[in-house]
């Protein structure tokens, strides 16, 4: 689905990600772990083509994302504020991403309420930009799932939401992947519930992938060990 080939991305002569060879499955959960500083956003810049690399190619269905737009018409993500139009309401901009997919209204009303539990509808009449960064998030998130896309990328979901939607992020993500093969890139600092929920864990550092790990009993151990020298 997706692979990374001797791909470098350098700013002021400090190296940001430096990857040789990386392939990313169809229907796999990968999460992406490090320090700040690691190259995890700057990973996933290079995937959504957000930022141009220095060196190498990242491939999307043998496709490069960098000399095609084939790519955007089945990938979603959601990274941080400025991926939503805040001076929206939170329903005005799922109308908007609906109508970008020839959504209609009644069709974007009726996938809405599977989120009801995960979303408190009260916010519907604030702005987005008035919300807190965690129901921000639940509306990136959501926006990106009405997309109903083959790739989903989040940038530290977990960070400003409660444990009750933690949880039921992760039902939805573990729920989407299995009904639909949904690939899903996540990075997190929550070592718990990244490999709660990933079937596999990438460990950077430095701008390097230096650990690429099948998820199990012991791996939450591993990471802590790690994370603590």
């Amino acid at each position: 689905m997706i692979q990374i080939e001797n791909l470098i991305k350098i700013y002021n002569g400090k190296t940001a990600v430096d990857i040789e060879i990386q392939e990313i499955k169809q229907g796999e959960i990968i999460g992406l772990v490090g320090n700040n500083g690691a190259g995890k956003t700057t990973l996933f810049r290079l995937i959504l083509d957000l930022v141009q690399a220095d060196k190498g190619q990242i491939l999307v269905k043998d496709r490069s994302v960098a000399q095609s737009e084939d790519w955007k018409s089945f990938t979603a993500a959601y990274l941080h504020e400025g991926f939503l139009i805040t001076y929206l309401t939170p329903y005005e901009y799922f109308y908007f991403v609906g109508k970008l997919h020839n959504l209609s209204k009644t069709q974007v009303n009726d996938y809405l309420k599977q989120f009801d539990a995960f979303y408190d509808s009260s916010n519907n009449n604030k702005y987005i930009q008035d919300l807190s960064k965690g129901n921000q998030f639940k509306v990136g998130i959501i926006a990106c799932l009405l997309q109903q896309p083959e790739i989903l990328i989040l940038d530290e979901p977990f960070a400003n939401l409660d444990p009750s939607s933690q949880i039921r992020l992760m039902n939805m993500l573990r729920d989407l992947q299995e009904q639909k093969r949904m690939t899903i890139l996540i990075s997190s600092h929550d070592l718990n519930n990244i490999t709660d929920i990933c079937n596999r864990i990438l460990s950077m550092e430095k701008g390097c992938i230096i650990k690429d790990i099948s998820t199990s009993s012991e791996t939450l151990k591993e990471l802590e060990d790690y994370f603590k020298v």
